[in-house]
């Protein structure tokens, strides 16, 4: 039954989008929105831009655009900045990245060109392979921390904006687990104060954005706001987070592919996965931390799909191995190749083979507008952004966040659903189970 639609402020004015790391994966977004705006490409790969969301039974026939059902804001609003390692503009990144033909960059050169990076917080021990020239200089994190507080407030001030949102499009960083200082807001405050070797550069950043209010969503495998200390920031400042890691390429096919095989109740051996890649991600996952990071993030998908320890039969002790190979001539065109062993009747076996040969940018540029209108979206809800961890936007992300006493879900259409059925609920519309029943008495 439909409810009383839920509060949301209308988007008005400019949304600000500030974005740690212009590399590939950023100036393909940035890019990529501008060459919309002028109409020289579509949104593929876009929920927000293209999804369509069915409303009340399928004989009523009514299937809206996605961003005609919720107020989100245009793409004509959006306005960037961020900060990089590099000195280079959003131009010049974007060629060196390699992502988009530059036939079409030099027809949104003007726009490009004047978007410079910040210096960035870089501290060299969790991004090895890469040394930075455009880098912040403090006394101590939490210096560093004012720092990009002051950058965000400049920003907003100099342009206008109404609203902001921060999503990370950086390098991946060496692997963390949580440790005391990550326990609680008072010891992490305390740790910024006394540059606690365990607080990582994205962790700055999203206390930086959390203190001043601006949702903050994780792109990278990194522990960044996945720990108590900002959890208990975004509950206390009322701002949505969620995270981690895009989810595009390889991982993108294993939440399709398992949750069919778990359907059918097909047996898994073994399932083998390597990458080859040669883009600045490629570089930096060339670091055994980088990758171990990386590794974690990607390993947990299938365990949590699967659910060996409800089906050991089935699952129980499958061989799962994840490979990335950093191989420059691929550049951001990423090759991921998939053997699965597999079984079923009387347990006889089979195979299946995947090569995706994909462009890992062009797959992000659309979850990270995405997740940029819809974090947008929450923050203007009272109702959502009280809650801190969005776990309905666990359709982008490898690794996503949820409450510290549940599991994360990983089936990709189980994430779509809940998606889907939070934004019906937002307006006040009858959720969709499927059971269909009415149709047959």
């Amino acid at each position: 039954m439909a409810k009383k639609s839920i509060q949301i402020v209308e988007p008005k004015g400019r949304l600000g989008v500030l974005i740690p790391g212009m590399g590939a994966v950023a100036t393909t977004f940035i890019a990529g929105v501008e060459a919309i705006r002028r109409q020289l490409g579509r949104p593929f790969g876009s929920l927000t831009q293209m999804g369509t969301i069915r409303l009340g039974k399928r004989t009523e026939k009514r299937t809206p655009r996605i961003k005609d059902f919720i107020p989100l804001a245009e793409l004509d609003d959006l306005i960037f900045a961020g900060w990089d390692l590099f000195r280079d503009n959003c131009y010049e990144a974007a060629l060196k990245a390699g992502v988009l033909e530059r036939s079409l960059l030099d027809q949104v050169k003007d726009f490009l060109s004047q978007i410079r990076p910040l210096p960035a917080v870089f501290e060299q021990k969790y991004v090895k392979n890469l040394h930075g020239e455009n880098v912040k200089k403090g006394k101590t994190k939490m210096d560093l921390a004012h720092q990009l507080m002051d950058d965000i407030q400049q920003f907003k001030k100099s342009t206008g904006v109404s609203r902001l949102v921060m999503i990370w499009c950086a390098s991946t960083e060496t692997f963390l687990k949580a440790g005391a200082v990550h326990q609680n807001l008072a010891a992490f405050e305390k740790g910024l104060r006394s540059n606690n070797p365990d607080i990582a550069p994205s962790m700055i950043y999203a206390y930086a954005a959390l203190k001043l209010g601006v949702p903050f969503a994780n792109g990278a495998p990194n522990l960044t706001v996945d720990i108590p200390a900002l959890r208990e920031l975004a509950l206390r400042n009322g701002v949505p987070i969620c995270g981690k890691d895009f989810k595009t390429g390889q991982t993108l096919m294993k939440t399709i592919i398992a949750p069919g095989l778990k359907a059918r109740l097909l047996g898994l051996h073994g399932w083998f996965s390597t990458n080859i890649l040669g883009n600045r991600d490629g570089e930096v996952l060339d670091d055994p931390g980088s990758f171990r990071t990386k590794e974690e993030s990607k390993l947990s998908v299938l365990e949590y799909i699967l659910q060996p320890e409800l089906y050991p039969e089935l699952y129980k002790g499958f061989c799962h191995k994840v490979r990335i190979n950093y191989y420059p001539p691929r550049g951001d065109n990423k090759e991921g190749w998939d053997n699965l062993d597999i079984f079923g009747w009387l347990g006889y076996p089979m195979q299946i083979k995947i090569d995706f040969l994909c462009r890992d940018s062009i797959l992000a540029a659309p979850l990270v507008l995405d997740l940029v209108l819809f974090l947008d979206l929450a923050q203007r809800c009272p109702v959502m952004a009280r809650k801190g961890i969005q776990e309905w936007l666990s359709f982008y992300f490898k690794s996503p966040m949820c409450a510290p006493n549940l599991y994360p879900e990983h089936d990709l259409f189980i994430q779509l659903m809940k998606l889907k059925n939070t934004l019906r609920h937002l307006r006040g519309q009858e959720l969709i189970t499927h059971l269909g029943l009415e149709y047959y008495d």
